[in-house]
């Protein structure tokens, strides 16, 4: 398999399933496509229309399917490999894991314009100033606290449903952002982050993402260069 992704540094929805894959010891190829713009006549764009139509990242390959959505990916990835577990073994449990899962998938919009992804950059004047002056981000943070505290205290930790899940691979980009704009968060909350970011894949990915020396302009208005 082959997993198309963006730039570590800035590519949330990359993220996921290459943390995913990762940490569940799932063998694939790994290949970037790093940002240089969205126009329909950029580099990055071109190269990846030629693997799929949606023109976006993350991209999995495998044997010729073109999988180009991120929860696709995910489901794709629990039937292929059930012995991973990457869903709960109980009926109820996944259920809500699959709930949870959607909603980072579809929801959080306010939290995503705001706290852009940017693992090499710390930035807490601006998650201050963003938390003090939007409300719409104030009530996503309240919502992902909420979350998390009532899944860890129903699963016992260590993490949102025990062990390692999907869940917690698309959260990941989350406990990154909260750590660039230095949200102030309950102490089990930053205990989890604190958790998930311990996970060997997770620590790669922040790894690679700190040794990119790429600037993407559009992916950071708030500075001029790294």
């Amino acid at each position: 398999m082959q997993l198309y992704i963006g730039n570590k540094n800035y590519s949330s929805w990359s993220m996921r399933p290459w943390v995913l894959m990762t940490q569940a010891g799932i063998p694939f190829d790994e290949v970037m496509i790093p940002f240089d713009g969205m126009e329909a006549d950029s580099p990055f764009r071109i190269e990846l229309a030629k693997i799929s139509p949606a023109g976006r990242v993350p991209v999995l390959v495998d044997e010729g399917l073109v999988i180009w959505d991120t929860l696709a990916i995910a489901e794709y990835l629990a039937e292929k490999f059930p012995a991973a577990q990457l869903w709960p073994a109980d009926a109820r449990l996944r259920a809500r894991a699959r709930s949870v899962v959607a909603e980072m998938h579809a929801g959080f919009g306010a939290l995503r314009n705001a706290f852009g992804m940017n693992i090499e950059a710390s930035l807490p004047e601006i998650g201050a100033k963003l938390l003090r002056e939007q409300a719409p981000v104030r009530a996503d943070v309240e919502r992902i606290v909420q979350m998390w505290t009532e899944l860890l205290q129903q699963s016992g930790g260590p993490l949102l449903f025990g062990r390692f899940s999907i869940a917690d691979a698309f959260y990941a980009p989350v406990v990154t952002r909260f750590v660039t704009y230095a949200v102030p968060l309950p102490a089990p909350v930053t205990a989890y982050m604190d958790r998930v970011l311990a996970l060997p894949a997770v620590h790669a990915w922040r790894e690679a993402a700190l040794a990119e020396k790429t600037f993407v302009p559009f992916d950071e208005p708030y500075r001029t260069h790294r």
